[in-house]
């Protein structure tokens, strides 16, 4: 405990926590006030009546989630990268063990920081994103009779934990990477490979994109709509299923990085 409530003081303080909530609210607000700017304009076009139900309450509050999933899962995959690869070269891992810190409890107390600023990162960014559709719907002309829906909002706790659980997974494979490189630069880099490269592998094989951890993360929260590529229909997990598929990715590479870490020359 001591080590987690250290990690996450310290985590609190970094600037690239505030700087990656700010950076999602940011991107949400030009989203749905461009959205509300332009619906009136976009609806007398062909399929621009979509842009309004992306306002309409009570859609909007998954909407608002799907979009911080989207635009947030490749901050997350930073964000942890950022946060692992200092524990290298900043030196604060070896400090610890020096002190006798356990490798792989130090690792698992500062991932458990990452994941409750995480949380509340998201419940922030969301609490933004429903004011920011509102504002939108606003400009759009689009009734907010929906937000009072009490089906929906209740449903949202259970929709929160679960997009909790996706930016987790997000995070942990950016903080595995940074991990095995001890770097910052290079887990950001190639977690930021690796979440492109996976948007270009549905072009070849589209019954596996599936079950790859950015789809898997982006299926745990049901949303309106479907991808598609060359004209097909991109399958999409149930899920529940997608929920067992993160927590596998999840637990996968925080097992990847303790056997690392527990492995690696840290002296010097």
């Amino acid at each position: 405990m001591r080590i987690f409530v250290a990690s996450l003081r310290k985590l609190v303080r970094r600037p690239a926590s505030w700087v990656t909530l700010l950076l999602t609210v940011v991107l949400l607000a030009l989203v749905f006030l461009a959205l509300g700017a332009t619906a009136r304009q976009l609806a007398d076009e062909p399929g621009g009546e979509d842009v309004l139900l992306l306002l309409t309450f009570p859609d909007a509050y998954t909407n608002v989630l799907g979009f911080i999933l989207g635009l947030g899962g490749l901050l997350a995959v930073i964000y942890g990268a950022a946060v692992a690869g200092s524990e290298w070269t900043w030196g604060t891992l070896k400090a610890a063990v020096a002190r006798g810190e356990g490798r792989t409890w130090y690792l698992l107390m500062t991932f458990a920081a990452i994941l409750v600023l995480l949380a509340a990162g998201l419940l922030l960014a969301y609490v933004a994103g429903v004011a920011l559709a509102a504002i939108g719907a606003l400009l759009a002309g689009v009734s907010t009779s929906g937000m009072g829906e009490l089906d929906t909002l209740r449903r949202l706790p259970e929709q929160l934990a679960r997009g909790w659980l996706a930016l987790g997974e997000q995070a942990a494979l950016g903080f595995a990477v940074a991990t095995i490189a001890r770097s910052q630069l290079a887990g950001v880099g190639v977690g930021i490979g690796a979440y492109f490269a996976e948007s270009f592998a549905s072009i070849f094989r589209l019954d596996i994109v599936q079950y790859l951890p950015f789809n898997a993360a982006g299926a745990v929260v049901p949303v309106g709509g479907s991808a598609s590529a060359g004209g097909q229909p991109l399958p999409i997990l149930d899920p529940n299923t997608a929920v067992v598929v993160v927590l596998v990715y999840l637990v996968a590479a925080l097992v990847v990085a303790g056997l690392f870490t527990e492995r690696a020359e840290i002296g010097g």
